[in-house]
């Protein structure tokens, strides 16, 4: 047997062996106690697959950190970055080239409104904090807020704007950052008993956190579109919209945080195109080009560009807009464009994600909601569908969650996990049977849940 990058298993193997040995040896993890890790070894990908050291084929449903929208190894982009390799690999980010410029030009077509402006970074945490950071000069104020339950990138700015619990080790409460509750309705903070009660008391709190904090001391709020790593809650109707207007009201910079949900993964290029809402700047970074060679951004509205014309902004990445991630972008989007993934991704979820996903609930009493739009799902597992109890608690895990895992791997399926959530969120590429032999997968695996449900 041959796998996709042309080893053979035993080859995969020896080659696996040698990584995992080296890696256990050298390499230091992020988010990660480093005696504790055990790596799977990834050896070869192709579409929505991965091979494992083993020389196990799994379905990658995980899309590694929901970054690989256009599938492993796509082959428009694999060439576009070897045939950028030989025209040209890298120039300082004060000339221009022309795969920046066209990756540019591209980006602003897709953004909604006139965000046509790209500030090109290596990833989605700088491209959060030099967001904030343009947010800030813009204003001339310094607060920041961002909403509990959500995830906003590693580095400094942005982990202190994330509000979940890798915060808590780096947070000195000296950022500048504040956070507020956001709409939730199936685990509300506002004992709202419908998505309209939800949405009229979730603005009412954020109107009143304004208020308290002082509205002329706030730069911006930074918002994930819909939020990913914190359990892929849609925003109710007029939520996103109601921010527009507090921000308006207030001179706020509205921030469109679209790392994770940007680029087709909900169906629509940008998820905040879902609500016909316009931020004055949008972040985004892995669908971009789908994490093949590391790429972010900032999509900056007309007003706060001009800020910008005589004044010099001071920042900037040696990397900004590399030749080789802005290549890899230029051909995701063109064959994202021409081969109608992100349409694909609509429709998959549309007919075969949502609907499976809601049969499984009604089978397995463990499912206590199903969330999502596109390719970007959700499972929120629990003890008691009366009480809503988590299947593991916040920030933490539970032996249920790990055998649940286990279980999928082991019959071929890599999923994206956090606390009591399975995440269900394959390449926008995937195609019904692979959507379907996920969610089979899926199925028996959650008898295993199950049994830890009173």
């Amino acid at each position: 047997m041959t796998l996709p990058n042309g080893l053979t298993v035993d080859q995969a193997r020896a080659e696996a062996a040698r990584a995992y040995e080296l890696d256990r040896r050298h390499v230091f993890h992020s988010w990660s106690a480093q005696k504790q890790l055990t790596p799977m070894t990834i050896t070869a990908a192709q579409g929505c697959y991965v091979w494992d050291g083993d020389g196990n084929r799994l379905l990658d449903f995980s899309s590694q950190l929901v970054n690989t929208n256009i599938g492993h190894q796509h082959p428009k982009v694999v060439a576009a970055v070897r045939d950028q390799a030989a025209k040209l690999c890298t120039v300082a980010p004060q000339h221009a080239n022309a795969a920046r410029s066209e990756a540019a030009r591209l980006i602003a077509e897709r953004t909604p409104g006139e965000l046509n402006r790209i500030f090109f970074t290596n990833g989605g945490a700088d491209a959060i904090e030099h967001a904030v950071r343009m947010a800030r000069l813009y204003t001339d104020r310094y607060k920041v807020l961002s909403r509990y339950r959500s995830y906003h990138g590693g580095t400094e700015t942005a982990i202190n704007l994330t509000g979940d619990p890798r915060r808590w080790p780096n947070d000195h409460g000296n950022a500048g950052t504040v956070h507020f509750f956001g709409p939730f309705l199936y685990r509300s903070q506002f004992h709202a008993s419908d998505e309209n009660e939800e949405t009229e008391r979730a603005l009412a709190h954020l109107e009143q956190t304004i208020l308290m904090e002082g509205p002329s001391t706030i730069a911006a709020i930074v918002l994930e579109s819909i939020p990913g790593t914190a359990g892929i809650m849609v925003p109710p109707p007029g939520y996103l919209a109601g921010v527009r207007a507090l921000c308006d009201e207030h001179g706020i910079v509205f921030i469109a945080d679209e790392v994770m949900a940007g680029f087709g993964r909900t169906g629509k290029w940008f998820a905040i195109q879902h609500f016909d809402v316009v931020p004055d700047l949008i972040t985004f970074a892995k669908g971009v080009n789908s994490g093949y060679v590391p790429l972010g951004g900032v999509a900056i509205a007309p007003h706060i560009a001009a800020a910008f014309d005589e004044r010099a902004y001071p920042g900037g990445l040696t990397y900004s807009g590399h030749p080789l991630a802005t290549a890899a972008a230029v051909a995701t989007m063109t064959a994202m464009t021409e081969e109608g993934i992100v349409e694909n991704a609509a429709d998959i979820g549309a007919r075969v994600l949502g609907p499976g996903l809601r049969g499984l609930a009604e089978r397995h009493p463990s499912i206590g909601e199903v969330r999502g739009l596109g390719v970007f799902w959700a499972l929120d597992l629990v003890r008691d569908r009366t009480t809503r109890e988590p299947l593991a608690p916040y920030g933490g895990t539970s032996p249920a969650m790990t055998e649940v895992v286990a279980a999928c791997r082991a019959a071929g399926l890599l999923l994206f996990v956090n606390f009591n959530r399975l995440h269900v969120v394959p390449p926008c590429t995937v195609t019904e049977s692979e959507a379907k032999e996920g969610l089979a997968i899926l199925d028996e695996a959650l008898s295993i849940t199950d049994r830890h449900t009173a």
